[in-house]
């Protein structure tokens, strides 16, 4: 600050702005090298999955178990109980030594009715079961 001296004998201050621009561009320089600029990269096209109608058929070695809207269950599309399932799977899986096990459910069903079926598969042996979608 400058002090300067009135024609009365008062003293007034005035700030010196010289080094406050100074700061300030400073600042500003500082400021620009940091923000970080657009990255740019290279121009990839990720894949996209097939259309509904283009899915792939389950391959006849997948076991399939569906629960239907009724509570009925079906290992490959043929119509099964509760309890011959654990029976029906150790046989399936013993002849054709797969280890892993798809299970379909209703969208109305709730959860605990899929998670049974998923507890008589761990106890056949199966520990992969996989959840299948509509």
């Amino acid at each position: 600050m400058a002090m300067g001296g009135s024609g009365r004998g008062q003293q007034t201050s005035q700030i010196n702005m010289t080094p406050m621009i100074d700061v300030l561009l400073v600042l500003i320089i500082i400021f620009m090298v940091i923000t970080p600029l657009t990255p740019t990269g290279l121009r990839t096209l990720l894949p996209q999955p097939p259309p509904a109608e283009q899915q792939p058929p389950l391959r006849q070695e997948d076991i399939v178990i569906t629960v239907g809207k009724d509570g009925a269950v079906f290992l490959n599309g043929e119509r099964s109980d509760l309890a011959r399932l654990p029976d029906r799977l150790a046989q399936v899986f013993h002849a054709r030594g797969d280890a892993v096990i798809f299970v379909r459910g209703d969208k109305e069903l709730e959860f605990r009715q899929i998670a049974e079926v998923i507890d008589i598969a761990k106890g056949a042996g199966l520990h992969r079961v996989a959840l299948m979608t509509q």
